[in-house]
């Protein structure tokens, strides 16, 4: 199979309309359109069918676009040993966490521009299990994702996870509150996230092994959020511990059992070796 036919459908998987890889590709749509005709010729299979005005992938088309980015990564990787010298170029499609993004991803991008300027960076905020599934779909080259030692994600075989770094939490209250036993709280409104369910996991965890049921009243995905319920005396909630920038906010400490958020890379087995997302990892886990 040729390999720019292959790249075609890599590119229709991802954007799912002929006139967009035209354009991606500097190319015309009948080029496109006849590049994946004599590839599905080849494949002895239909890899396309129409979606109203545009296309989607046939079951086999998807399957054969999942080999592809494998056939086309491998073959970067091989002409990158051919050729050590060689300067990664490419978009790198990257979906995680705000907290992920900014610890991690947008210093990488600043050390990118001046190690690797042919490499692009597009970033898309999302929760672990919805990048997760882009990943799994092809929509990103790279998920930046979290759990917790309280909550542990179950990985897939087919993933790369890499730990990036830990951070301990604790439990955010008003400034003007002292620690006391986490069956204190009973009665309090709690705050949990509204698209990750990780932490809600975590709070019933501790909340059990006190002796009671947390009253789950507000779901919220932004800390900043958060935040402000707080300080409003709305409820408590869990939040990191770190720099003190949260004024009237105090994050006590939990201890039997700690709480500690676990950040991850996680890339599709086999595809790091693609030199513009390798260049990104290797920044990342520096």
């Amino acid at each position: 199979m040729d390999l720019r036919r292959l790249q075609l459908l890599v590119e229709l998987s991802r954007l799912g309309s002929m006139h967009a890889v035209a354009e991606e590709l500097h190319t015309t749509t009948s080029t496109v359109s006849q590049g994946i005709a004599t590839l599905a010729r080849e494949a002895g299979a239909p890899l396309v069918e129409p979606d109203g005005r545009r296309v989607r992938l046939t079951p086999a088309g998807r399957r054969l676009a999942d080999h592809a980015v494998t056939i086309l990564a491998a073959v970067d990787a091989a002409r990158l040993d051919l050729d050590p010298a060689a300067e990664p170029v490419g978009v790198v499609r990257v979906a995680g966490f705000a907290t992920g993004i900014r610890r991690s991803l947008l210093p990488a991008m600043d050390d990118l521009a001046a190690t690797h300027p042919g490499v692009e960076v597009q970033i898309h905020e999302y929760e672990p299990v919805e990048a997760l599934d882009l990943l799994a779909r092809d929509d990103v080259d790279l998920a930046l994702a979290y759990d917790y030692n309280l909550a542990p994600a179950s990985w897939r075989s087919d993933l790369e996870v890499t730990e990036l770094w830990r951070v301990p939490w604790g439990l955010g209250v008003p400034a003007r509150e002292r620690r006391a036993p986490f069956a204190t709280y009973a009665d309090r409104s709690w705050i949990v996230n509204s698209r990750n369910t990780a932490d809600e996991e975590v709070l019933r965890t501790l909340a059990s092994m006190a002796g009671f049921t947390p009253r789950i009243v507000h779901r919220v995905d932004a800390l900043e959020l958060v935040d402000d319920l707080i300080v409003a005396g709305r409820g408590i909630g869990m939040l990191p511990h770190g720099p003190a920038s949260r004024r009237g906010i105090r994050v006590l400490p939990l201890k039997g059992p700690q709480v500690t958020l676990r950040a991850y890379a996680v890339t599709q087995s086999g595809r790091d070796r693609w030199a513009p997302l390798r260049a990104v990892l290797d920044l990342l886990v520096t």
